[in-house]
């Protein structure tokens, strides 16, 4: 029996993190366990113990769907957003003036080819603004990216609204930067679990979760609630021409 929450658990949102996965596992009756943080994305998302985890759109549409089912979408009550939908926000430096469209065709950062909000989102934005993005280096993780963008080494990129939360509120370099536009949003990154569990009784596990964490952990995660939308929603966001549907390899 193994559960991660790799999206957003850094050292601050850890103990958070900790107590809903405590919480999901006496509404479920089963005996304490400690998140699998040392396991890679892909393996938890794939595994075939998993209870409970947390994947991103892009990942989802393109292999995990394959492996996992889906349980619920996160509500992060993001403004003008509906709820189980998120955004990104692309960042610059507080000292380029250049706008977005310049930007994207300079030194884009991305954190990973199969991210929906650090990827994806980057690309369907210069897509709507007729502008063909530079060539792009990856940095890893959406705190990577902001720390390359801040650090002159990039000059845009795209990172996904909670996660932007957690980097104004800890993270001394989110000074340098500043929000030049926002994505569409698209739907948030999905709870999910290994195919032969109850997904049904997981989602009222979480929700039920959720609601007995106190304010200040549901505002250090940034998790109000959760929503079941339809996975048809995360299959229907488009992607760029080059990406390949099937298991990551």
């Amino acid at each position: 029996m193994i559960a991660a929450f790799p999206m957003y658990d850094r050292a601050e949102t850890a103990a958070a993190n900790d107590a809903l996965w405590r919480h999901v596992t006496q509404n479920l009756g089963l005996p304490a366990t400690e998140l699998a943080r040392h396991l890679s994305l892909d393996t938890v998302w794939c595994h075939p113990d998993l209870v409970l985890s947390q994947t991103c759109g892009m990942p989802f549409k393109l292999w995990v769907k394959d492996h996992a089912q889906y349980v619920a979408s996160p509500d992060f009550r993001l403004p003008d957003t509906p709820s189980g939908y998120y955004y990104s926000v692309i960042i610059a430096r507080t000292d380029d003036p250049r706008p977005a469209v310049d930007l994207l065709q300079t030194r884009p950062v991305i954190n990973q080819e199969h991210s929906q909000s650090g990827y994806n989102a980057l690309w369907a934005f210069a897509n709507d603004h007729g502008a063909r993005l530079g060539p792009l280096s990856m940095s890893g993780s959406h705190h990577a990216s902001a720390q390359a963008v801040a650090d002159n080494t990039a000059d845009i990129a795209a990172i996904d609204a909670n996660t932007w939360r957690l980097i104004t509120k800890w993270d001394a370099f989110a000074e340098k930067l500043r929000v030049v536009a926002r994505t569409k949003p698209t739907p948030a990154m999905p709870y999910i679990c290994e195919p032969k569990q109850n997904a049904s009784l997981i989602y009222e596990a979480l929700e039920t979760a959720v609601a007995a964490l106190t304010p200040d952990q549901q505002d250090t995660l940034g998790l109000y609630g959760i929503c079941d939308i339809a996975v048809d929603d995360y299959l229907d966001v488009p992607m760029p021409p080059n990406a390949q549907i099937g298991h990551k390899t």
